[in-house]
């Protein structure tokens, strides 16, 4: 997601021997699920342009919003897989869905090296989904509870086994890296597998349940926003690579009539900088931190030449120096 993080899954469907159903309700959460994303991803676009703080969409409750939209898309995805060959793995639909957003995995890793190449989307949702699906394949015939308990493990792995091994670039689809590199949309196998094997284990279990109910209960006509929605989940996918080009360039085309103010540089340097402090605390108050290397930067007339560009911050020893003393003189928790 663009930051985080969010994405699609093409089909939706229950196999029954002779016949393929729909299921409306899935494809209708998915669509909702779309929605959630279009506006992240605005809020996303707003704070590129500088209508909104710098940090809004990777911090609080936006950063929350975004986690929640990908375990969604996610869950949506283990659900699905377990109903698209319930009956019998189906090896040509895999391979066809598989290419489908693998492909498209690949479009948006190159088209964003072009546009963001410094936090290019090396992994992002559509990765993941990738992923997961192949490994979704070993638990389609295996008990629910086995997929639940795998589910647990994948989301605790990264909080017990980080390790410096993974740290090399090659490595950093896996999630255990002990530092978090710079993506758009960054959303690792670990721990991101869990809600995807969470998803196929509940279908699992709910799906005998809920198609029973369905046979005695009738088909019932669909209400029209459930009709949209469930038209927008069935074509998730084109919506996924569409719509935030299209958001983008709506957003850059208003910045042209109305350009956003200008930020004081205090302030945006303070935001920037509890951002990053977030992703890689290391038990230190982020808030005391960044105030601290503030008026360092000004003390020692750095920050004019900081905010021109004309200072490495990966290879300055002065910014080494100030951030070092200013993590010893931070209080731990933020």
């Amino acid at each position: 997601m663009s930051n985080s993080p969010a994405t699609t899954i093409p089909e939706t469907q229950i196999i029954q021997p002779g016949k393929i159903q729909r299921i409306a309700l899935l494809d209708a959460l998915r669509g909702l699920a779309l929605v959630a994303m279009a506006l992240y991803h605005f809020v996303w676009d707003l704070e590129f342009f500088g209508y909104v703080a710098a940090g809004t969409a990777g911090t609080g409750g936006w950063r929350l919003f975004a986690r929640l939209i990908a375990s969604s898309f996610l869950f949506l995805a283990g659900y699905s897989l377990l109903l698209g060959h319930a009956v019998q793995f189906r090896p040509q639909a895999f391979a066809r869905r598989f290419a489908r957003i693998a492909g498209a995995a690949a479009l948006i890793t190159i088209a964003t090296w072009f546009a963001f190449s410094g936090s290019f989307i090396f992994f992002g949702i559509l990765h993941a989904i990738a992923a997961a699906s192949l490994v979704g394949l070993l638990f389609l015939r295996l008990p629910a509870f086995v997929a639940f308990v795998a589910a647990a493990a994948a989301f605790l792995a990264p909080l017990y086994l980080r390790s410096a091994l993974f740290d090399i670039p090659a490595l950093w689809w896996v999630g255990l890296s002990e530092t978090v590199p710079r993506s758009n949309d960054y959303v690792p196998l670990l721990p991101w597998l869990a809600p995807f094997l969470a998803g196929l284990g509940t279908a699992k279990l709910l799906q005998p349940l809920l198609a029973s109910r369905r046979s005695e209960a009738g088909r019932k006509e669909p209400k029209p926003w459930t009709r949209l929605l469930a038209y927008g989940g069935r074509h998730s996918l084109a919506i996924y690579l569409i719509h935030q080009p299209l958001l983008i360039g709506l957003v850059y085309a208003f910045s042209l009539a109305v350009p956003a103010p200008a930020m004081d540089a205090e302030r945006a340097y303070r935001l920037n900088c509890e951002q990053a402090c977030g992703l890689n605390s290391a038990g230190v108050s982020c808030s005391s931190f960044c105030n601290c290397t503030l008026a360092q930067l000004k003390q020692q007339n750095l920050f004019d030449d900081l905010n021109l560009g004309k200072i490495d911050v990966a290879t300055d020893e002065r910014i080494a120096r100030i951030a070092n003393q200013c993590t010893m003189d931070a209080p731990s928790g933020d």
